[in-house]
């Protein structure tokens, strides 16, 4: 088999391993991602933080995003612009979405989007990780695009990029490819992981 049937099937293995989990496990999970979460100054202070809208049994954020609205940070939705590209628009819980391309919910009022630069924080959702900071996307490339600058600059800087991910979807190793961007932080519902300890320390 090679290379890219082996990241198909690991991708699918994840995939189904993360739609199988109940509610009462997702809500679980949720409770401990923020508390991980809670670890990282950042996700306490930053003025943009934005994050996505879980589908296909991704880890939920609704647990992480009201404290921000509550500390007067401003929270953001991605929105696929051309390109393949991301660009962020202000959500506050209860204002209307609308499914994308995919399915997806992205914000209907799409006033000023941001450009990935302007951004502070970015929760990031994966399907696999390891403890370097390498990412196993969905597949389409967006993230990698959008934030490809940060492969220019020294890290960590902002926007900071922390993975999200619950802790079954931690790998021994992620293979990099040369368009990766890695991850600053990985957050778990059990753990915060620092993925450059020496840097950061």
């Amino acid at each position: 088999m090679d290379a890219t049937a082996q990241r198909h099937e690991l991708r699918q293995r994840l995939a189904d391993q993360r739609r199988a989990l109940t509610p009462p496990e997702r809500m679980s999970a949720a409770q401990g991602l923020r508390r991980s979460l809670e670890q990282l100054p950042e996700y306490l202070t930053d003025a943009r933080v934005a994050g996505y809208w879980a589908s296909h049994g991704e880890l939920p954020l609704n647990l992480v995003i009201p404290p921000l609205a509550a500390r007067g940070q401003q929270f953001l939705l991605p929105v696929i612009g051309k390109g393949k590209r991301l660009r962020f628009a202000p959500w506050q819980s209860g204002e209307e979405v609308q499914p994308n391309r995919y399915g997806i919910p992205e914000p209907v009022a799409q006033g000023e989007l941001l450009e990935p630069f302007q951004l502070d924080l970015v929760l990031v959702p994966l399907l696999g990780f390891d403890r370097r900071g390498n990412r196993l996307g969905h597949g389409g490339g967006y993230y990698d695009r959008s934030f490809a600058f940060l492969n220019e600059q020294v890290r960590p800087t902002e926007p900071l990029l922390v993975g999200i991910a619950y802790s079954f979807q931690e790998l021994p190793q992620v293979t990099e490819e040369g368009w990766d961007v890695p991850l600053d932080f990985i957050a778990t519902e059990r753990e915060l992981i620092d993925c450059n300890p020496g840097v950061n320390a």
